[in-house]
């Protein structure tokens, strides 16, 4: 498993070719580039599905009881043992009651939804800006506010701005990096104009000057969302609803931008003071 571990650092993470990787560590390289495809070993998988020449004829009811009970409360759905008590008393079943338990069970497993955890790397952020309305000494304005989740630790910084401009979003990126006392290893981003001039045809971005700088300084990676996936940066939009909502409700009134930062940014450190139940930090 190191083994495995180490190979697939090389190759996805340091960026070893396939082919030196096989030399460094005397493998194959179709042993590469199967370590590539899995996080974990696969083991052996079954060529053929398995035989159930006694079960054969009867798979269909089963099938069919089965696809029924999908319309029937939960309580009274089939169980494996009820099912084979009707294959005897309906259908002239001879086999044994195994064969059909193990049968049920991969049926119901199979056609069960599967949810994959989410996860974030450490040290990853996501950047986008919403909308809200203010009061700005008297004079009700919309608010530009910048939103930075970082995912992992679930901290954010909000800063809101008269516009949504290159000025603000390069300031907006200072501050966050000054509250969160650290720079990001990577930032996600949808396709804003202030970072992208042009999306090229290989799917690569052609970044702006002002971003192309603040990158160069800040040695952060950059990570821009896929064109209509609003799911790459699901965890940041989140985030502009939630600063909609308690943030900015009710309607925040101040004296100036500068005052209406200032409680941006307690309402951030009290967000950060939270705890979930069964947490210590």
């Amino acid at each position: 498993m190191e083994l495995y571990a180490r190979v697939r650092r090389a190759v996805l993470v340091e960026g070893m070719s396939r082919r030196t990787a096989a030399r460094e560590f005397g493998l194959a390289r179709k042993t590469v580039h199967k370590m590539l495809e899995y996080s974990l070993p696969p083991g052996y998988k079954r060529q053929q599905p398995v035989r159930r020449p006694k079960l054969g004829p009867w798979q269909c009811v089963i099938d069919a009881i089965l696809e029924e009970d999908k319309q029937r409360p939960r309580k009274q759905r089939h169980t494996a043992k009820r099912i084979f008590e009707r294959l005897r008393a309906e259908h002239a079943y001879s086999g044994g009651y195994t064969i059909v338990k193990d049968y049920v069970r991969a049926a119901k497993l199979g056609s069960r939804e599967m949810f994959i955890p989410l996860s974030h790397t450490p040290g990853e952020a996501q950047v986008d800006f919403g909308e809200a309305q203010v009061v700005i000494a008297g004079v009700d304005q919309t608010a530009h506010f910048m939103a930075f989740d970082l995912p992992h630790s679930d901290d954010c910084f909000v800063m809101a701005f008269p516009a949504e401009t290159t000025e603000a979003f390069l300031e907006g990126h200072v501050r966050a990096f000054e509250y969160f006392g650290g720079v990001p290893t990577r930032i996600l981003y949808d396709n804003t104009a202030l970072a992208v001039a042009r999306i090229l045809g290989d799917g690569q971005r052609q970044k702006t000057r002002a971003f192309a700088e603040l990158q160069s300084y800040y040695l952060f990676a950059e990570k821009f969302g896929r064109p209509a996936k609003g799911n790459d940066k699901g965890k940041v939009e989140n985030l502009v609803g939630y600063t909609r909502r308690n943030f900015m409700v009710p309607v925040p009134r101040a004296a100036s931008w500068e005052a209406l930062n200032l409680q941006l940014v307690r309402d951030s450190m009290a967000r950060r003071a939270q705890r979930l139940r069964g947490h210590a930090e």
